[in-house]
């Protein structure tokens, strides 16, 4: 992933709640991972265009599943990492694995 393409917040979170998911990730349960899992609360609003736009830079992919009674006959849209998307996590995660090196002390303590 080029410099200028770098991840945002919402982005990071998103492409590890679906990696998390594996198979099972689709917009309800992402949202709610994410807010078990970071106490983030976005709604559907929100949570789509990302997708979308993920998709648009090449790092998720998407496929809609069988239509079901219980959604009134619509399928849901799963979604999945591509390989461009677990570098984009994985260069994410040691930038923030970089940054915090050292600081282990000061943020165990909660004091600065």
């Amino acid at each position: 992933m080029a410099p200028d393409q770098r991840l945002g917040e919402l982005e990071q979170l998103l492409l590890l709640a679906v990696l998390r998911l594996g198979d099972e990730a689709y917009g309800t349960v992402i949202i709610a991972e994410l807010r078990e899992r970071s106490g983030r609360d976005v709604g559907p609003g929100t949570l789509y265009p990302t997708l979308d736009r993920l998709g648009d830079k090449g790092l998720l992919d998407s496929r809609l599943g069988d239509p079901t009674p219980e959604r009134g006959g619509r399928a849901k849209r799963f979604f999945s990492l591509t390989p461009a998307g677990l570098e984009a996590v994985r260069l994410a995660w040691r930038e923030m694995a970089r940054l915090a090196d050292g600081l282990e002390g000061i943020l165990d303590s909660g004091s600065v």
